[in-house]
């Protein structure tokens, strides 16, 4: 019963609006995996290597772009405010995915992409940062929880709309869910601890370079690595991958992506309430890489799996990564208020930048070795940085979070 009194209490109007941005931020980031093959096709593009090597191309115009937007936005939210970056960001990733519609061939297809991928950066780090100042310490984790699990049904959407409608119109339906959500900023409210705070101590995004801080924040980069090694690599190209491991049945990128978006979404649910019970962060993440290395070796090395059980690993993949809303609430606590915004903010994009390391790596390592030996190397060096990394930050459960960082180490 006080579980059920604490889910309640946390169900705020800023929480529910920054699920719901993040519903559509996570709809067009999956959008583009599920409408690839059939967009590149209707745009001239006919041969299979051309469409896996320019499918490459627009995601990692994609992620290259949420990269550079994450230092943008998180930099602007230490300085104008979260709430303010949440909506700003919706604002541009909805325009960009409208203008995608009517792409007229890679290239423009490519700045879409990319312009949407600088929308995008924002969103979640913002609405992060906004729902863990703004709820008492021992419920944020709860909180960032709901706006996770609310976000990872936008996977699911995107997965199924993606399938059903035609890629142009897809896109639109994603452009105007993000503007219609425009209309709820005008009753949710800044964070109080950032409201407080004099304009003099604000927005000096260096600080994360100094001392240990910087350690801790090239290892909250790193434990998110794996999730994104997940949907970019297994998720995404697995019907290339499939006929490397010589699956029985047909596995198409749509179906891999819903089935495993859907693990996601409870993983993400899990994980956030795991945590809680164990009142730990590290603890409950370091439990979900493990079981997700070893459902990663069943994948690309048992022999004589068909697509159904592919589907299922997908699944039960998607669970053990879904440690997002766990990881993005750590960075934001390992961190004081005049650089949170901009450490939960660059984490998760540079953790989605990095789909580009592993999809590039894949590729290459592909010219040399089979494509299941290739994913296994990959995907093993992704966990092994990121279990590592785990040992390096802080515990965080139910820190204070109404402090500051100065020049030196606090």
């Amino acid at each position: 019963m006080k579980f059920l009194r604490d889910l309640r209490s946390v169900l705020t109007l800023t929480v529910l609006v920054a699920g719901l941005g993040y519903f559509v931020d996570l709809f067009d980031i999956t959008l583009f995996g599920v409408v690839r093959a059939a967009s590149l096709k209707d745009l001239g593009v006919t041969d299979p290597k051309e469409i896996l090597s320019k499918g490459v191309l627009l995601y990692n115009c994609q992620m290259g772009g949420m990269m550079l937007g994450g230092i943008l936005w998180g930099t602007l939210g230490d300085k104008r405010g979260r709430l303010s970056v949440m909506f700003g960001s919706i604002l541009l990733y909805s325009f960009a995915n409208i203008t995608n519609a009517f792409a007229w061939d890679v290239t423009s297809y490519a700045v879409c992409r990319f312009l949407g991928g600088v929308g995008l950066a924002g969103e979640l780090g913002a609405a992060i940062t906004l729902v863990a100042e703004s709820l008492p310490k021992e419920k944020r984790g709860l909180g960032t929880t709901i706006v996770a699990t609310l976000g990872m049904l936008g996977i699911v959407a995107a997965a199924f709309i993606g399938q059903h409608l035609t890629w142009k119109t897809a896109y639109l339906t994603g452009g105007v869910m993000g503007l219609a959500l425009l209309f709820a900023r005008f009753k949710v409210s800044e964070s109080e601890l950032f409201s407080k705070k004099p304009d003099a101590a604000r927005a000096n995004p260096f600080l994360l370079l100094q001392g240990g801080r910087l350690l801790k924040y090239i290892s909250c980069i790193l434990i998110g690595v794996p999730i994104y090694f997940t949907t970019g690599v297994l998720f995404t190209f697995a019907p290339e991958l499939t006929k490397g491991l010589n699956v029985q049945g047909e596995v198409t990128a749509g179906n891999a992506i819903l089935f495993g978006s859907i693990g996601l979404t409870i993983g993400d649910l899990l994980a956030g309430l795991f945590s809680q019970w164990l009142k730990s962060r590290k603890r409950a993440v370091g439990l979900n890489l493990t079981l997700g290395f070893g459902l990663m070796l069943v994948y690309g090395l048992v022999p004589g799996l068909t697509s159904t059980l592919i589907y299922a690993l997908s699944f039960l993949i998607g669970i053990t990564v879904g440690y997002w809303a766990v990881l993005v609430t750590m960075a934001a606590e390992q961190f004081g208020t005049n650089i949170r915004a901009t450490a939960a903010t660059t984490v998760p994009n540079f953790v989605r930048g990095s789909a580009m390391f592993a999809t590039t790596g894949f590729l290459a390592l592909r010219e040399h070795l089979s494509v299941a030996h290739a994913a296994i190397i990959v995907g093993s060096i992704c966990f092994s940085l990121a279990l590592l990394s785990l040992t390096q930050i802080d515990e965080t459960f139910s820190r204070n979070l109404d402090y500051e960082e100065g020049a030196k180490d606090n």
